[in-house]
């Protein structure tokens, strides 16, 4: 009998290349999902007529938009790279819909932003036709931020699964939902950090469910996952991983028990589960370079769905 053979690669060097990414990506994930959230979060809060809430939602959705922008554009290293993409549309490609979406998503969530905000607007303009018109765009901008929300939120699962690193993409179908629910999470803290008590309720249910599917999600993807699962548990993932578990599930049972009744319970729930939702964001990135890094991830599962495609035609 020839005994198992022990894994090795080639001089122990990885299969797949590590992607270059730096910080600027995982804050991009995180700060698309915030703004995704807070714009459906708005879009609520503006029909159940709840304005302290909706302003404070419009600003934020506006605000990470920015941001997460910022962080795209200096990942590519010049801005004129963002306009070049939109030479084209594929649909195969997460990169150029995901471009897309940011393109037709941006311009809405700041007008639904900027006529919360009228004082911005010259004198003359506030009293004129634009002025009486604004509250009525904004509301037309905020109903569209809210329908492009959704895949603004989810496509940024499907652009990093969609590549041969191992944790990443052995977790291709739950990711998704992960990050949407997370995007709630931290949309729902966010209404939770400004809005008074009295508007909060809906920010507060957000929040609330959005981490408890969030954690039930993140428990499911982990069992999914197989072998890779492992870089969840190790270097930094394993600490951010465990940051954004704890924070999460903390700041969730505050909110349930007090954050209807404390205004400080209700801002340090709602800080507490936007920084478990960012937390888990950079804890995806960094377990998928750290399988990428192992070449066991690239080569095991090769080699079992092979002796498993073997052993189906000698069944046949």
């Amino acid at each position: 009998m020839v005994p198992e053979a022990n894994f090795t690669s080639y001089y122990g060097r990885p299969i797949v290349k590590a992607s270059p990414w730096t910080a600027d990506i995982p804050a991009y994930l995180f700060l698309g999902g915030l703004a995704g959230g807070s714009s459906l979060l708005a879009a609520g809060s503006d029909i159940s007529g709840r304005a302290a809430l909706r302003r404070s939602s419009r600003f934020t959705a506006a605000a990470a938009l920015t941001l997460s922008f910022g962080a795209l554009v200096h990942d590519l290293g010049r801005p004129a790279r963002f306009h070049h993409m939109l030479r084209v549309a594929k649909a195969t490609s997460p990169m150029s819909v995901g471009t897309w979406i940011l393109t037709a998503y941006g311009p809405m969530a700041a007008l639904a932003a900027a006529s919360e905000a009228p004082g911005l607007l010259p004198a003359k303009l506030r009293r004129g036709a634009l002025g009486k018109l604004l509250p009525g765009i904004g509301r037309l901008a905020g109903v569209g931020a809210a329908v492009m929300a959704p895949p603004l939120v989810s496509y940024t699962a499907v652009l990093i699964s969609d590549t041969a690193t191992p944790a990443w993409h052995d977790a291709h179908h739950e990711l998704p939902y992960l990050f949407v629910s997370s995007g709630a999470s931290a949309a729902g803290g966010m209404g939770m950090l400004f809005a008074p008590l009295a508007q909060a309720g809906p920010a507060r249910r957000m929040a609330v469910g959005g981490a408890v599917a969030e954690l039930a999600i993140g428990q499911a993807m982990e069992g999914a996952m197989g072998l890779s699962s492992a870089e969840l548990h190790a270097g930094k993932a394993e600490k951010y991983m465990k940051a954004a578990h704890t924070l999460t599930g903390a700041g969730a049972a505050l909110a349930a028990l007090l954050g209807n009744r404390s205004r400080l319970a209700a801002r340090l729930s709602g800080a507490a589960m936007v920084a478990g939702s960012a937390s888990l964001r950079f804890g995806i990135f960094h377990a998928g370079q750290q399988s990428a890094a192992d070449p066991r991830y690239t080569v095991i599962p090769q080699r079992k769905r092979l002796d498993d495609a073997q052993a189906a035609r000698l069944d046949d």
